[in-house]
């Protein structure tokens, strides 16, 4: 299903290649929408995709791998493909992000700072299970 919402979305986009330019999109695709620059970390990005009249971005990277959140004390796993509808403060219809909060990988369906002070990242899965934590966890590392 991502790979479909890629193609379809994939006339009218911008689309960048190699990790290093790729990387520097994301954080700035992020950052204007006000989301914080780091929190889609993924390693050795092949192609990253953004339609911007959809909404629609995919990021690709060569292998799916994990990610540790420092400040949260979380681990969060990244498919080869991503894909996310964006808009301002907000990423829904997530494919290939998972966390394991005890025993078993839960697909991330979507991610908002909804409180009024801008201060709080809340993710949720496809289920209803909702859990806020601060947006500066997700900021770029040094």
């Amino acid at each position: 299903m991502a790979q479909q919402m890629i193609i379809e979305n994939r006339q009218g986009a911008e689309i960048f290649t190699g990790h290093d330019m790729c990387t520097k999109k994301v954080t700035e695709i992020l950052g204007e929408l006000h989301l914080p620059r780091g929190l889609l970390p993924l390693k050795d990005m092949e192609e990253v995709g953004y339609n911007r009249s959809t909404g629609f971005v995919w990021l690709k990277q060569k292998k799916e791998t994990t990610h540790h959140f420092k400040k949260i004390g979380k681990n969060v796993w990244f498919a080869k493909e991503v894909t996310a509808q964006l808009e301002d403060k907000k990423a829904t219809r997530m494919t290939g992000v998972k966390v394991k909060p005890l025993l078993i990988w839960i697909s991330i369906a979507w991610m908002a700072i909804e409180d009024p002070e801008g201060k709080k990242l809340t993710s949720a899965t496809s289920t209803g299970i909702k859990k806020s934590f601060p947006v500066s966890a997700f900021e770029l590392e040094e």
